[in-house]
C-alpha cells in the first residue's frame, strides 16, 4: 500500500474528494513529523510508539572491494508495534 492508496481509502470512508483526503493525509503526516522532532516519541495508544534513537558510530565495509569506511552515529526513527498491531 501507497500513500495515494491511504488517500483514497480516506476519501471513501468520509465520503470526499481525494484532494481534499490527500491534504488531511499530508497533515497528519506533517503533525507525526512534527511531534517526533519535538519531543523525540510519539506514542498512539492500540498502535504503537515512534521513537528516536542513537546510532553508535562503526566501520561498514564496501561488498565489491572490501574496502572499510568509517560510519558516523546518526538519529534514526524507530516504530514499535502496539499489540493490537502484534496480534495481526
Amino acid at each position: 500500500m501507497i500513500k495515494i492508496d491511504i488517500v483514497r481509502d480516506i476519501a471513501q470512508r468520509l465520503d470526499i474528494k481525494d484532494k481534499e483526503a490527500l491534504f488531511i493525509a499530508d497533515s497528519l503526516i506533517e503533525s507525526i513529523k512534527e511531534t517526533i522532532m519535538r519531543y523525540g516519541r510519539l506514542e498512539v495508544r492500540n498502535f504503537g510508539v515512534f521513537q528516536i534513537k542513537k546510532r553508535k558510530k562503526r566501520i561498514g565495509r564496501n561488498p565489491k572491494n572490501k574496502k572499510e569506511y568509517p560510519i558516523p552515529p546518526r538519529k534514526v526513527v524507530s516504530f514499535k508495534p502496539g499489540k493490537e498491531i502484534k496480534s495481526i
